[in-house]
């Protein structure tokens, strides 16, 4: 009974830092969005990751204009997707979950892996626009 006590109380730390994930990547409106000239954010995932997450905290606030209310989003799309599903990982050449894309029309005008950090995640988005 206590080894059942002591995993589930190592559970709840899990839990608590666990965001929704779902994709959210469609190719037809991906394809549609770069063809409107929009910039374009992708980020990868897998269950579990806590780097994932803490990414996604950081881009959600910037897509909700949080603390970068002086800079507006109109013009962006994001789409997110679970690294394993290899039709989209292949067609954009990610290999990792945390992967972050930025498309500005049909360029890729950065990428990195396992970044988190609020303040270079913001930096490249406000280089994006």
């Amino acid at each position: 009974m206590r080894k059942i006590l002591i995993f589930i109380i190592c559970l709840i730390p899990f839990n608590a830092n666990a965001m929704e994930k779902k994709t959210t990547f469609d190719k037809e409106l991906f394809n549609k969005a770069q063809s409107e000239g929009k910039v374009v954010i992708v980020s990868s995932w897998i269950k579990y990751c806590s780097s994932c997450a803490s990414q996604m905290k950081v881009l959600n606030t910037a897509k909700n204009n949080g603390e970068l209310s002086d800079i507006k989003f109109d013009n962006i799309e994001y789409f997110s997707f679970n690294v394993r599903n290899k039709e989209i990982a292949n067609l954009l050449d990610v290999q990792y979950q945390t992967t972050l894309i930025i498309f500005k029309g049909n360029k890729e005008v950065y990428r990195s892996v396992g970044e988190t950090t609020k303040n270079l995640i913001y930096e490249a988005l406000k280089n994006s626009i």
